[in-house]
């Protein structure tokens, strides 16, 4: 039997980590991806605040890795701060298993691979495998933490008593603290040290000298949020959500947060997001575990279709079979890792309290789609699959067992413990499961359709999109690689918050740099059109407006209602009419947006992403007045005059067709778009922001056919049916 006290394998959990590191660096992400990723890089980048709870934990620690000359780029830098990240987990989790294995398996190389294979099969599930190679979130920062905080109470069980074993529980509470200005998913590591607490000792908890340090410790801990987010937030950088400022640490322990600062409650309380009570379901509890279950399946061979429910059940088996021998020769590991378990899992679905999946139930016509997610929410369970991994370690040593006690007196001791090795072979499912849809190398769509959407403007322009997928992307471009950081964004969604609209109006335009633009925005290369909002003659060349792009002070943008009636009949601005017949109700955006056309048409051009629909025909009427001009519609201050180069595209509107295939042919990066896939494009929801370039060349083809240009139609054609043979997957 082996003793407790035996030293740590410490070169086993490096090894594993290298290993790991290893598999997340040959898959890394070259650039930046959709989603959060661009946000939490370009926060990274200019040490912003990103959105609730503000995260500033992370913030910090990228910042200062991505200061560090590992790579080229900056956003390979942060990438590999989340695989570094990750796969330091996976050595931290490697010990914990290795401990916990010791009452399963007795012999110390079958244990080691054991360990080494069930981490193993954690790390390359595909989720954790897919957000270890790109900083999509600050979950692999989350996933580290509660790695080490369970590999610290674990040695904390191990160690002699006395005031040093005492010292180990002082940090635990530190990092669950510090942890805790990450992302509160790093605390769920809690209960397995409050079960090591109680059950190896809890006069612990009795002695004064460590209750004392540790209420120490956790105001330490907790100072990210309560001082580096206000006074950064007062800084006014690039990126800055929620405004939290106004705070410091001794208001905040003296006289509560909402007396001190509500922004900062507000950020750190995520009060943006308007969730109620658990108790109110959003979905029911059937469905919120079936989304779970729905994830769970994905994570063991996404990649081989159908075999992928066989690799579910049988891994499932082997880390429920795994559990059960903690439990019965390990009752303390056992008790833990079954809160973990249980933490992870039940307690965690009732918590988040989803709605009904994105592409669960695609069946039912009574869910809506405002009862849906917007997106998968996989990447919430993250910490749930990588710390299954331990389980499944727990059911590959119970297998070894059980061939090695198969072959009890028909082999020696050392041949049938041997005879059992192979077992860890099936650590390499996953591995070999997940390897396509889980890696993320030669992929640069995001950042080249954030740059194609960029360039798509002239000069000074304001751009407004519709939502994270067109707007994040584009913040990375500029704070990060310094594409176009002339355009002023103006986020629909956002704009229903009053940061962003304080953002926006205090915003100072900076210098247009025709040297780092496409040649269609350099000095005389212009073609005769609108420029800046005018469409009397030639281009004038890029004049930089002065002043804000907002007329009304702060405290008018504040005051703007949430929601409003829209005027009895139309608005005139100039010669721009806007009709409200279509809609009865306007909300913040939509106040926004007519005082952005109001206080900017011949000053600033404007433009309409395409990524936002319908939004200025339906809300505004705008169609007279909206031609496009590649993947963005230019507001003219005045009815469109139907002569070339504009003509009417069926389906797009009016068109400036040379400004177009300027846009298309010499400006855009269409082949990270139309690149091949295997089993294209895995994450469905974001998939539209790539559509885009399909529907674009093919509305620009059918315009090209209508005006005698088939040779050119049919290259435009060529690359729409490109992009969506990338995006299906191919028949296997």
């Amino acid at each position: 039997m082996m003793t407790t006290r035996e030293k740590p394998p410490y070169l086993w959990a490096a090894a594993t980590a290298l290993v790991v590191f290893g598999i997340y660096l040959a898959t890394l992400a070259p650039t930046t991806a959709f989603w959060d990723t661009s946000e939490y890089i370009a926060a990274a980048k200019v040490l912003g605040i990103p959105h609730p709870p503000g995260n500033p934990l992370f913030v910090l620690m990228a910042h200062v890795f991505g200061l560090l000359p590992f790579a080229d780029t900056y956003a390979e830098r942060i990438n590999l701060f989340a695989a570094v990240t990750s796969a330091a987990s996976a050595g931290f989790w490697f010990l914990v298993s290795e401990r916990w294995l010791r009452q399963v398996v007795p012999a110390t190389l079958p244990r080691l691979v054991a360990s080494f294979a069930g981490v193993l099969v954690g790390a390359t599930m595909w989720t954790v495998w897919n957000q270890s190679t790109v900083n999509e979130k600050v979950y692999t920062v989350s996933m580290f933490f509660m790695a080490l905080v369970t590999w610290l109470a674990v040695h904390w069980g191990d160690d002699e008593p006395g005031s040093h074993r005492d010292r180990w529980l002082v940090l635990i509470a530190f990092l669950l603290a510090l942890t805790s200005t990450n992302h509160m998913m790093g605390v769920l590591a809690a209960p397995a040290v409050v079960v090591y607490v109680l059950w190896t000792d809890w006069r612990v908890l009795t002695r004064p000298w460590v209750l004392g340090a540790i209420v120490v410790v956790v105001i330490i801990g907790l100072t990210p949020n309560y001082v580096f987010l206000p006074i950064r937030a007062a800084q006014l950088p690039a990126i800055n959500e929620g405004e939290p400022v106004g705070l410091n640490a001794i208001c905040a322990l003296t006289a509560g947060l909402t007396n001190c600062s509500q922004p900062l409650a507000d950020v750190i309380n995520r009060v943006q997001y308007g969730k109620g009570s658990v108790f109110d379901r959003q979905a029911d509890l059937v469905a919120q575990f079936a989304m779970y279950w729905q994830y769970f399946s994905w994570q063991f061979a996404r990649d081989w279709g159908g075999l992928a429910r066989v690799a579910t059940a049988l891994f499932t088996v082997l880390g429920l079979a795994g559990l059960w021998q903690m439990l019965k020769k390990d009752r303390r590991a056992g008790l833990a890792a079954a809160a973990m378990l249980f933490t992870l899992t039940f307690a965690l679905i009732f918590y988040l309290n989803f709605k009904y999946g994105y592409s669960i139930y695609p069946e039912r016509t009574d869910i809506t789609a405002e009862m849906r997610e917007v997106r998968e929410r996989d990447y919430f369970f993250v910490c749930s699959f990588a710390f299954f991994g331990t389980l499944v370690a727990a059911g590959i040593g119970t297998a070894m067992s059980a061939v090695a006690e198969f072959f009890q007196g028909r082999l020696g001791d050392r041949e049938r413990w041997f005879a059992a090795l192979p077992v860890g072979l099936l650590a390499l499912i996953p591995l070999l499961g997940n390897r396509v849809t889980a890696s993320r190398d030669h992929e640069f769509a995001a950042r080249d359709f954030a740059r194609d959407l960029l360039e798509s403007v002239e000069p000074y322009a304001i751009l407004i999109t519709a939502g994270d997928n067109d707007t994040f992307p584009l913040w990375y471009a500029q704070e990060v690689e310094g594409i176009r950081p002339d355009v002023t964004i103006a986020n629909m969604s956002l704009m229903n918050t009053e940061w962003h609209l304080k953002q926006l109006g205090r915003r100072v335009t900076p210098p247009f740099d025709p040297s780092r633009s496409v040649d269609l925005w350099k000095s005389g290369v212009d073609q005769p059109g609108v420029a800046l909002g005018d469409s009397s003659g030639p281009a004038r060349g890029w004049v930089r407006p002065e002043g804000s792009v907002f007329s009304l002070t702060e405290r008018e943008l504040d005051s703007l209602p949430e929601y409003t009636r829209p005027p009895a009949g139309p608005l005139a601005f100039g010669n721009v009419t806007l009709d409200f017949s279509r809609t009865q109700i306007l909300d913040r955006k939509d106040l926004a947006t007519i005082f952005l056309i109001r206080d900017n048409l011949g000053k600033r051009p404007i433009y309409f992403s395409w990524s936002s629909g319908s939004f200025p025909d339906q809300t505004f009427g705008l169609t007279p007045y909206l031609v496009t001009q590649g993947f963005v519609r230019k507001l003219y201050p005045d009815p469109v005059n139907p002569k070339p180069p504009v003509v009417m595209s069926a389906g797009m509107g009016w068109m400036d067709l040379e400004r177009t295939k300027a846009l298309l042919w010499n400006a855009y990066r269409w082949e990270s778009a139309a690149r091949p896939r295997p089993r294209g494009w895995t994450d469905e929801p974001s998939q539209s922001i790539l559509e885009l370039y399909g529907v674009i060349y093919a509305g620009v083809a059918a315009t090209l056919r209508q005006e005698g240009d088939s040779v050119m139609a049919e290259r435009a054609d060529s690359v729409a049916n490109a992009v969506a043979s990338s995006l299906r997957p191919r028949n296997r």
